[in-house]
């Protein structure tokens, strides 16, 4: 683990760096082009240092923390779950011309049918005062002339533990869209040959946006229940800036009547 130098020499020479930078900075217009050419190379080689240290102290320093799993969830919550791309740092951060199938982490893709992609894709840092999630997940949606464009999150396996149809699914989340944009939740939940789905429409726009999806109708057979999955479904984003800040889910029994 690196320690931090605060020794007073060590003060001493930032200092003098510094001092020589904004020297150099001040008298550049002056400056013989030979030495300009030299402190222009080692301004950048300093640069790419700098920015590097910025970023990851960005991420580090900024609220929320990274991985966090903090989020409201109702009272006898029995399962709640943020999914990783929305709590911690992808390895890739950003894709261009996103074609369809791509995979981010483990647990979300994304399916469309444009002949020619104009989707770009990226995972940007969560740093407002209300969010509580680390991270979000930004689309920038050019020409689109496909029929659909929708996020597939794999529910993790601990999904199905326990759930029966006396339980409620809520799904929170906040999209932020430039356009006027509609959004629909598909629950798909596996079990046997048979795959039920169940439809919800998600308000845009709104903080705190929540829907729940009531098991009861839903035809499961319990005993064999496998995969489940959410797909969110982006109708007509073309030209859009869609944000996805946030999306949480929970599970709770239904209030016995």
């Amino acid at each position: 683990m690196a320690k931090g130098s605060d020794s007073f020499f060590d003060k001493l020479a930032q200092g003098r760096v510094s001092n020589r930078w904004a020297t150099a900075a001040a008298s550049a217009e002056e400056t013989e082009l030979s030495r300009l050419r030299k402190q222009r190379e080692e301004a950048k080689s300093l640069q790419k240092h700098l920015t590097t240290l910025l970023h990851v102290a960005d991420g580090r320093l900024a609220l929320p923390r990274i991985g966090s799993n903090s989020f409201p969830r109702p009272s006898g919550s029995l399962w709640a779950w943020r999914p990783q791309i929305w709590r911690g740092p992808l390895s890739k951060q950003g894709v261009a011309s996103v074609q369809s199938k791509t995979k981010l982490g483990d647990e979300v893709r994304v399916f469309h049918d444009c002949t020619a992609s104009e989707i770009t894709l990226r995972q940007i840092r969560n740093t407002r005062e209300g969010d509580l999630a680390p991270f979000g997940l930004k689309f920038d949606v050019f020409n689109f002339n496909g029929s659909f464009l929708s996020l597939v999150l794999d529910f993790p396996s601990d999904a199905t533990e326990g759930l029966t149809r006396r339980h409620i699914l809520r799904v929170s989340s906040f999209i932020e869209a430039e356009s006027s944009l509609e959004v629909f939740l598909r629950l798909n939940i596996k079990n046997g040959p048979n795959t039920e789905q169940l439809v919800q429409e998600l308000t845009v726009n709104k903080e705190d946006a929540m829907v729940e999806f009531d098991l009861a109708y839903a035809d499961l057979n319990e005993k064999r229940l496998g995969d489940v999955w959410m797909d969110l479904i982006f109708e007509n984003p073309k030209m859009n800036q869609i944000v996805v800040r946030d999306i949480t889910f929970c599970r709770y029994p239904r209030a016995e009547l």
